[in-house]
């Protein structure tokens, strides 16, 4: 794969001063570098994007939708060699890596089907005042920046890149420098497809790339996912120029488990919600609130289940969670583990890095948490379980909503009514009742408090990307 940028339709190496190592996490060490971009390059892609704005918004819906399934398709083709990257980049295991590619197919066709249904035609409004008439009209925001993280790179932008394009916008995509080489897919499938120039720009670069395009003055709307301090310095960039924002930023979420659950079930839902990518997740439910009846139970199932997980390179074999993706990551994970044994916190499971090569941590699980301790509040963004438990509904309720975070949530109860009233009450943005954490591109996605701002998937993340006209005209 080339490890290049991509600027109106052409492939042009880097020209800025940071050089950055791509690393294979199950061996902590680099395979792959590549120069980021320079500042003038950002305002190279960002002009590009602006020159092929006015004929990529006149073009028709079901245009743009054929683009799309291009995408789609193309993605398919390149099926194994996008699992390899995401196996060695990520260190995610061959499932998840599949799981993501289909999840992206998936976004592109969907997108693909709403383009098709977009109005050709201006819609009229009736008006309650006579002598005049109105009508509306959907249009592109115009030139958009989207910056995605490293947990989920081939999805987060396929979450992005689709609606934007099937609203008629044209983007500058900003990948993570911590995995910059899944999304150059997206480069040469506009290539393999003759999408017009200008339209997908592609740009790599560490935290200064990152800030001249969140800063750049030509952008019309910005949309980043990723930590909540870079996006508090977006939503700063993006408040100088006035400009519409979406943030889909951090999560510390909770899987609250009733006394009437099957155990062995609520394990697995417990396991997948804090394991899947080794926990890398901002939808992670890191605070697992159990019912006292039922938590002699299921705390001990729990605590066995995570120790037999079998924790491993994805290149040499079959395992059920990968290493964490970066040096960074892994030592902050570490400093949880020091601070736990810090707070005198009762580990069950885990509690430490792995002494083999690669970034490797254990599953972890920490039983009767605090609810003031740092890491039940605090978001980790690895595989570490923070368990409490609650006696009422109300207090489950009370306990989960007592976040600065928002994002999803899981309900497990035999008693449908109960979930379905608990569900209502939760402060998130998406709730699973019964469920591993399934995502569908139909449904929304995005929370609330400092979980972010808007939403994306379904009809909503393609509105995020339109700006609505009216037009009013008196007939005097």
């Amino acid at each position: 794969m080339t490890t290049s940028h991509y600027i109106a339709g052409r492939w042009v190496e880097g020209q800025g001063s940071d050089c950055i190592s791509v690393n294979d996490p199950a061996l902590g060490q680099p395979f792959a570098e590549l120069m980021a971009a320079s500042a003038a390059q950002v305002d190279q892609a960002v002009a590009a994007a602006r020159g092929a704005l006015p004929v990529w918004k006149a073009t028709s819906a079901s245009e743009r939708a054929g683009y799309l399934r291009g995408f789609a398709e193309q993605l398919g083709q390149r099926r194994e060699a996008l699992i390899g990257v995401q196996m060695r980049n990520n260190g995610k295991p061959r499932h998840e890596a599949e799981i993501d590619l289909d999840d992206a197919i998936a976004t592109f066709n969907y997108y693909a089907e709403l383009a098709e249904q977009l109005p050709s035609k201006n819609r009229e409004v009736p008006l309650a005042a006579p002598g005049f008439t109105a009508r509306t009209r959907l249009e592109p925001v115009g030139v958009v920046g989207l910056i995605v993280p490293w947990n989920f790179p081939l999805v987060t932008s396929a979450w992005k890149l689709a609606p934007a394009l099937a609203a008629g916008c044209t983007v500058v995509l900003k990948p993570s420098e911590v995995t910059p080489l899944v999304e150059q897919a997206y480069g040469q499938i506009a290539d393999a497809l003759s999408l017009p120039a200008g339209v997908l720009n592609i740009v790599n670069g560490k935290a200064e790339t990152g800030a001249a395009l969140s800063n750049h003055t030509g952008l019309d709307k910005l949309s980043f996912t990723g930590s909540n301090n870079v996006g508090s310095q977006v939503m700063r960039s993006a408040s100088a120029q006035c400009r519409p924002v979406t943030l889909e930023l951090g999560g510390k979420s909770a899987i609250v488990v009733f006394d009437d659950c099957d155990v062995d079930q609520a394990v697995e839902w417990i396991v997948a919600g804090i394991t899947w990518n080794a926990g890398q997740m901002c939808s992670a439910t890191s605070r697992l609130l159990v019912q006292d009846s039922i938590a002699d139970a299921l705390l001990p199932r729990l605590q066995a289940t995570l120790e037999k997980l079998r924790v491993g390179n994805p290149l040499t074999g079959e395992v059920d969670m990968g290493p964490l993706t970066s040096q960074a990551q892994w030592l902050k994970v570490a400093s949880y583990f020091a601070t736990a044994r810090e707070e005198g916190l009762q580990c069950l499971a885990g509690g430490k890095a792995l002494d083999r090569d690669g970034w490797f941590v254990s599953p972890t699980l920490y039983a009767d948490v605090p609810n003031d301790s740092r890491l039940w509040t605090e978001e980790i963004f690895g595989p570490v379980l923070c368990a409490r438990r609650f006696a009422t509904e109300e207090q489950a309720i009370a306990e989960a909503n007592d976040s600065r975070f928002g994002l999803v949530a899981t309900v497990c109860s035999a008693d449908l009514a109960r979930a379905e009233r608990v569900a209502d009450a939760l402060e998130v943005g998406h709730v699973w009742i019964n469920s591993v954490q399934a995502v569908f591109v139909e449904t929304s996605w995005g929370g609330t408090k400092g979980s972010g701002i808007g939403r994306e998937l379904g009809p909503w993340g393609l509105s995020a990307y339109q700006s609505v006209k009216h037009v009013t005209r008196c007939l005097g």
